[in-house]
C-alpha cells in the first residue's frame, strides 16, 4: 500500500502546466509539482519519488530526498517551536512535525534533536518522536564483538557519546576511545567493542585494526610537538575545553599529564604544560 514517508517508483500518467500526475494505484493520481519535474519527462516514464502530505492533507510527490524516511532515526534541527509542537528541518520543502506529546526535552530554535520518523496511525501523516527508546529495547542483539556497524551520534553523556547502532540498538562510545572531534548528528563507521549485561553495548569508532589508536599520553605528546612544545591547558581547565581540544575526558587528561610529569616528559607552567626536551 502506498503511504506517505517512503520512496516509490511511479509511472507518469500525464503532464500538466503545473507539474505531472503519477499513478498512485489505490490512492489515485499524485501530483509532482512542476519544480520537481525532470527535463524531458514524458507520459509513461517511471520516476522514483518521495511522498508526503501538503498543508491541505493531499499526497504530494517530490524528487527531493529527505534526511529520513519512516522508520529511520535521525538528528534534525529545530526550525520553529509552537504550543502544539515543533517543526524540524526535514531536508525537503515540507518541515517535519514533532508533536508536543512526543517531545522528551525542552526544545529551542536551532537545537539538534534525535528523533524517530513514524507514520501516525490516526491521521496517516508523517511525524517525529523523541520517545523512541522503547522501539529499540527488547530487540534481540545478534551482534558480536568486533562486528562492523553504522553509528549515529545522538547524545553526550557523562561517560561519552550515546549512539544508535544500525538503527536498532543503543550503544556508547567512551571519551577515552575518541581521538577526533565528535558531535551530535555525526554518522560514522565503528565496531562492537564489548557486549555488556542488560543489553548495554560499548562501541569503538573507526574500523577494527585501522591504525588510529593512541593512548592519551601519546596524543598529548603529539599535540605538544605540533604546537611548539606548549599547550595552554592544565588541571584547572574546564572539561569542555579539554574535550574540545584533546577529545578526552578531564579525568583521562589529568591522569595522562600526571604520568607524563612523573616521567619528566612535561613540566607545568602557570598557564599550561610545557614539553621537556632532552
Amino acid at each position: 500500500m502506498i503511504q506517505a514517508g517512503n520512496y516509490y517508483t511511479l509511472q507518469v500518467v500525464k503532464l500538466v502546466d503545473f507539474g505531472a500526475y503519477l499513478d498512485g494505484e489505490e490512492v489515485g493520481e499524485i501530483l509532482l509539482p512542476k519544480r520537481y519535474v525532470p527535463q524531458g519527462l514524458l507520459a509513461g516514464d517511471e520516476l522514483e519519488v518521495f511522498l508526503y502530505h501538503d498543508g491541505e492533507s493531499r499526497l504530494i510527490a517530490t524528487t527531493e530526498r529527505p534526511k529520513a524516511k519512516v522508520g529511520d532515526i535521525a538528528v534534525l534541527e529545530v526550525k520553529d517551536v509552537m504550543h502544539q509542537g515543533a517543526f524540524l528541518d526535514w531536508g525537503i520543502m515540507k518541515d517535519l512535525f514533532l508533536p508536543l506529546s512526543q517531545q522528551a526535552s525542552v526544545l529551542y530554535k536551532g537545537m539538534k534533536v534525535p528523533v524517530l520518523v513514524y507514520l501516525d496511525e490516526m491521521t496517516g501523516r508523517v511525524a517525529a518522536t523523541e520517545k523512541f527508546q522503547h522501539h529499540l529495547k527488547g530487540k534481540e542483539i545478534l551482534l558480536k564483538e568486533n562486528d562492523p556497524v553504522n553509528l549515529l551520534v545522538t547524545r553526550k553523556t557523562d561517560l561519552g557519546f550515546e549512539v544508535i547502532i544500525n538503527s536498532m540498538h543503543v550503544g556508547l562510545i567512551h571519551f577515552s576511545d575518541i581521538f577526533h572531534e565528535m558531535k551530535i548528528g555525526d554518522r560514522l563507521k565503528g565496531f562492537i567493542k564489548k557486549l555488556l549485561p542488560d543489553d548495554k553495548i560499548d562501541v569503538m569508532p573507526g574500523e577494527r585494526g585501522y591504525k588510529r589508536i593512541e593512548s592519551e599520553a601519546e596524543k598529548i605528546m603529539r599535540l605538544l610537538k605540533e604546537n611548539n612544545g606548549y599547550l595552554p591547558y592544565h588541571d584547572k581547565s574546564s572539561p569542555d575545553e579539554i574535550y574540545s581540544f584533546f577529545g578526552m575526558s578531564k579525568k583521562s587528561f589529568k591522569m595522562a599529564i600526571g604520568g607524563l610529569y612523573k616521567e619528566k616528559k612535561i613540566s607545568f607552567t602557570q598557564a599550561g604544560i610545557q614539553q621537556i626536551v632532552d
